[in-house]
């Protein structure tokens, strides 16, 4: 934890096809994880971390879409890895990054939509083209991406099981709406089996690798496991031989998208549903302050959070 932080940078200087944003709030995110232990590619130091936030603008490029006073989220390219990112109070991110919203939802709410919505959405459709009337097993149910995962999937008519480790948190997915929550002993094919046998459509593989083996198992012939996650810290099959690895029949994709898989129509929707009561986005904790980081780190790091963990900025 002590790599993490907080001190006074100058503040980010206009730049052509940049946008200065004022932050409001944000997400804590695996990714973030991954790069205070060191496990990150591509990274140069110093660096703000963050691969997401909610904000306002204060500064675009002129004769852009997007205005000063206007909020918006930004994520990914390269956010918090190859520029600073979102854990600041104002940061300067590629306008190709910027996703303009209208809303009135509080920030730490938006704050935690950016990325598990873009990666749970851009899973869906491009990693899986799940279709209405199929069935979804997530294995990793309770992380952030998880749940937005199950809740958008029963947005567009899917059948949910999803998968935790920790017995108390059965109930927690039955009330987001998990059709058949599992408990996970590392072997859940045939538990899967015995409901469905001839396997579920489809299946969101964000432990890792360590339990992929048995995701697939738990898929039909012709039916698609997307790997998007790696709860476990484990991304990478020794030895890979696909033809002994990979269920006769069974698909394997991954998704690992940008912003622009984020439609500004479907974010918006998004945000509508949510505002409206139709779509939940679970938030386990809001931490308050830049000061807070090191502890949100540390409940991810524990696995303590069933749901996005938000930090709220304050401005001095």
């Amino acid at each position: 934890m002590e790599k993490l932080a907080v001190q006074d940078l100058p503040f980010p200087a206009e730049r052509e096809g940049w946008v200065r944003i004022r932050i409001e709030a944000f997400g804590i995110n695996r990714s973030e994880l991954h790069l205070r232990l060191g496990l990150a590619e591509g990274v140069t130091f110093p660096r703000v971390p963050g691969i997401e936030c909610a904000g306002i603008v204060d500064a675009a490029p002129a004769g852009s879409r997007l205005m000063p006073g206007q909020k918006v989220v930004a994520l990914m390219g390269g956010m918090g890895r190859a520029y600073n990112g979102g854990y600041a109070e104002y940061t300067s991110v590629p306008m190709t990054q910027v996703i303009p919203i209208t809303t009135d939802l509080p920030w730490e709410i938006i704050g935690a939509i950016p990325e598990m919505t873009q990666t749970a959405y851009g899973s869906l459709t491009t990693g899986l083209d799940l279709q209405p009337g199929q069935t979804l097993l997530i294995r990793g149910g309770t992380s952030s991406v998880g749940l937005a995962a199950a809740a958008l999937a029963q947005r567009a008519g899917a059948t949910v099981l999803a998968t935790t480790r920790r017995p108390d948190r059965l109930d927690e997915l039955s009330r987001h709406g998990v059709a058949y929550p599992l408990l996970d002993t590392g072997n859940i094919a045939r538990t899967v089996r015995d409901i469905f046998p001839q396997g579920v459509d489809a299946a969101l593989e964000i432990v890792g690798t360590p339990t992929l083996p048995d995701t697939l198992r738990a898929v039909r012939v012709h039916g698609t496991v997307c790997f998007i996650g790696m709860v476990s810290n484990e991304w990478t099959v020794k030895d890979f031989y696909p033809i002994a690895y990979l269920p006769r029949g069974v698909r394997l994709t991954a998704y690992g998208g940008n912003a622009s898989d984020l439609p500004q129509a479907t974010l918006q929707a998004i945000l509508d549903d949510v505002a409206a009561g139709r779509l939940h986005f679970p938030i386990h904790h809001v931490y308050d302050g830049l000061e807070q980081v090191r502890q949100a780190h540390a409940d991810m790091e524990a696995n303590a959070a069933t749901g996005k963990l938000v930090v709220r900025v304050r401005h001095g």
